[in-house]
């Protein structure tokens, strides 16, 4: 299955006066999720900075929706889902939940790039990886 699952535990850093997360820290708590899922492939990100030429990954695009508070001391779920993997790009799907309730979404565009921030294309292993596990799904 092309899905990858983390826990994340609220602490009291990850919130605002109000016990509530702060908004930005869900996007540490998606990034947490994709470099996880990432990892899946056989590489992590310092694999990445071995390569000739050295690579790493910049977000270029997020789009979230927040449609529940997380709140201190909970433990939620992030689900990082690649939909597409090709040329110098990924898309992941990713959903925040704490039990059977969705506190928030993302759809994250992830651009492969040299360390002078030119594109590179995604490694082999990286795209036959995501590709195999996404015919899967549609199976």
């Amino acid at each position: 299955m092309n899905q990858h699952k983390i826990t994340v535990r609220i602490y009291y850093e990850d919130t605002d006066m109000s016990g509530i997360v702060y908004h930005a820290n869900y996007l540490k708590f998606f990034e947490r999720g994709r470099t996880e899922a990432f990892r899946q492939t056989g590489l992590g990100h310092a694999d990445l900075l071995e390569m000739s030429p050295p690579l790493a990954f910049a977000a270029r695009r997020i789009s979230v929706e927040y449609i529940k508070p997380a709140r201190i001391d909970d433990l939620l779920t992030v689900t990082s889902t690649v939909t597409e993997a090709r040329g110098a790009r990924m898309v992941f799907r990713q959903e925040i939940h704490k039990g059977d309730e969705l506190l928030a979404t993302a759809d994250v565009l992830i651009a492969c790039i040299t360390l002078e921030g030119r594109p590179a294309r995604l490694p082999k292993q990286v795209i036959e990886y995501h590709q195999a596990q996404i015919a899967d799904d549609s199976n």
